[in-house]
This record gives structure tokens, sequence and C-alpha cells, in this order.
């Protein structure tokens, strides 16, 4: 794929100054920060790394001239450094190790030569919850047993003892990491002085033992909106772990179970039911009771000759829906229920009506009392 020409790229023309790449630079890079485009992750890095490529060209003045004259052709031969393979994180390190941290300022609260420090994000927790039809349908609040590391309350979450504060790591100088060159080739590993903190603790909490974590198991209470479905997840920010100073704590992320209804099933905000009917309502018609899933009842019109499988549709009388508002709809399929035994008074005028219609049935079977009255008048 063809590069894009930087000028382009950090929305400038020709004759943009200094100041202009730099502010622009500035402006780039802050928009297209990863912590900014969490949906978008993965596209937001790359467009930083072009919008660093751009800026290492154009706030060089013999880079500059060089892309002015011939495009990028011209920069052949040239030192440049390559972005493409490297996560954001490396991306911006390598980066603020060639310009300094002074382009950035405090644009992403980072220290100089490119690390973040204490910005690491706490850990996510994940729990499963179950839920009954109804709770799902019309929203709840449980209460939910979580376990998570806490700040230690002795230290504050910093690990050190009472009296003092951790310390600089002397062999990183903060960084968190080093990097070792031969040749053209570099490599960066965690530092194995402070495993990548930035800091050392010369004498440890008693409480934590300089973790600066305590484990806690407790309750919090979680409201559930209306709507809800089975398999859903949500998504509790700040209720995870603690991060590094100053950082986000982590989320917790709630899986939802929702048990069965024994009358009603769901499909989105609707609700799906089935209520059985007999042959006379279905043929003259009728007015019937549809129990709602709140307890009460609505009357529903059957219209004469109804048949078993048609659907009515009750509108609104169905589950709240999640984000649009308003209430689903409530579907209710009609069973004509055949009778499995008939009186002799049904059977009579069963047989009536088929005579009416000229409809074929089976003989009448005699009872026993009906072949004990045959024996009698032989």
């Amino acid at each position: 794929m063809a590069k894009r020409d930087y000028y382009e790229v950090l929305g400038l023309d020709k004759a943009a100054s200094s100041d202009d790449v730099k502010r622009a630079f500035r402006k780039l890079a802050a928009k297209y920060h990863p912590d900014k485009n969490p949906e978008n992750k993965k596209e937001a890095e790359e467009k930083f790394k072009e919008v660093a490529e751009a800026y290492e060209v154009l706030s060089d003045n013999e880079k500059r001239e060089r892309y002015n004259r011939f495009g990028h052709d011209g920069l052949r031969g040239t030192t440049m450094h390559s972005y493409q393979g490297q996560s954001f994180e490396d991306a911006f390190s390598s980066f603020s190790e060639m310009f300094g941290g002074d382009v950035f300022g405090d644009l992403f609260g980072r220290a100089a030569g490119g690390r973040r420090r204490g910005t690491r994000h706490g850990v996510s927790l994940e729990r499963g919850l179950n839920l009954t039809f109804q709770e799902a349908a019309f929203g709840t609040k449980k209460s939910v047993e979580i376990e998570r590391n806490e700040p230690c309350p002795a230290c504050h979450g910093s690990g050190a003892a009472q009296g003092s504060s951790p310390k600089t790591c002397p062999y990183c100088r903060g960084l968190g990491e080093v990097q070792q060159s031969q040749g053209f080739f570099s490599m960066r590993s965690t530092c194995p002085r402070c495993r990548g903190k930035g800091t050392i603790i010369e004498k440890a909490c008693t409480k934590c033992s300089g973790a600066g974590r305590i484990p806690w198991h407790g309750t919090i209470d979680v409201t559930i909106p209306p709507g809800v479905e089975d398999g859903q997840t949500l998504r509790l920010e700040g209720e995870g772990e603690p991060g590094g100073p100053g950082a986000p704590r982590g989320d917790l992320y709630l899986h939802l179970a929702v048990d069965q209804h024994p009358i009603f099933e769901r499909h989105g905000s609707d609700l799906v039911m089935q209520r059985a009917i007999t042959f006379t309502q279905a043929a003259l018609g009728a007015k019937i009771d549809i129990p709602l899933l709140d307890g009460k009842t609505a009357s529903l019109k059957i219209e004469p000759g109804t048949q078993s499988g048609r659907i009515y549709n009750l509108r609104g009388l169905g589950v709240k829906r999640l984000r649009s508002g308003g209430n689903g709809d409530l579907l209710v399929q009609i069973i004509v229920r055949t009778p499995a035994k008939l009186s002799p008074e049904q059977e009579k005028v069963f047989r009536q009506l088929a005579e009416l219609e000229n409809t074929s049935v089976n003989p009448h079977k005699k009872g026993f009392f009906d072949r004990l009255k045959g024996k009698f008048a032989e």
C-alpha cells in the first residue's frame, strides 16, 4: 500500500512552521491514543504510527527538505525508524527516546523516556449471576459476592513500610524496562530489579509484605435494568481490582443466566405463550382471560372460526426494550382442544352437527348398558 503524503497525515500544507508541525502532531497523537479508542484500538495504533512517522520527517529540516523535493523516494538512505510490527507502547517508547518527552508535554502523563509510569489498568473480574424470568423482564437489585484485592490500608497501596516510600529503581532509572543493543539490533526486556514497576521498596509493609494489596471478600449491590436477556453481560465500571497509582480500576463483568418460565417464552422483547380453547369457543368465538407476566390478566377476543395455531398479538404487553424504550408484544398462539371423552349429550350434539354437515363419522359405539338392553330385548 502506497504511503500517504506526510503533510496530509498531519493535516498541514508545505508552508507549515515547525511549531505548526509540533502542534498538529500533539493533537493527532492524543486523538489516536489507544486508551481513547478502546473499541478500535488496533486501528488507532496504526494511525499513531503513521502520525509519528510523518512527524519524524517533517520535524527534521534535512529530511523535510529532501521529502519536499523528491517525496518518499528522497528519504531512501536516511536514518528512519520503522514503527511497523511494534505495539503502541514500543512505538511510543521508541519515539520518546528519539525526541524526548517534551514533545508530548503532559499529554499522556508519561515519564521521560516514554514509559507510562503508574498507569497500569486494574485487572477486570468476571462473575456469573442467575436471574429469574421475572427479574430479567422487570429489573431487580442483587447483592453479588466477590473476592478481589484492595489497597493495603497500612501503606495505602504503596507496599512500603510506614514512614518510607518506594524509590526510583536505579537499574532502569524508573523506566521499568531495560534495553540491550548489539549493532543495529536492540531488545527491550522487563527490568529484573523492579520487575517492570519502575520503583523498588527498601522496607516492605509488614501487613501486605510489600505487595500493596490485601485480599477482600464482600458483596456489592447491583441494579439489573429491565429487559436483560439470558447470555448477556453487564459491565460494572470500576468494580474490579485497583490499578497502579493514579490508574483506573478494572471492571466487573456479570454474565447473566436467566431461568425458564413455565408459561412464557421470550424472543427479544416479545413474549410468546400458548392458550388452549374449546372447539365451541373456536367455532362460535369467545372472550377469554390471558395471564400476564406481572400476575394480572388481559381480555382477548377470540373471533368465530378461529383455527388451531392462529396467533393473536397483544401489543405492548411484552418485555421492556433494554435500549430503545417501550415494550414488546405478547403473542398468544391458540390451540383448539379436542375433547378426549364426550358425554352422551355432547356426542348427540356432535352427531347432529355431523348430519348437518353431511360428514362421515364413526358409527355409534354401544356401551355396556346399551348391549345389556339389547340382550333383554331378545
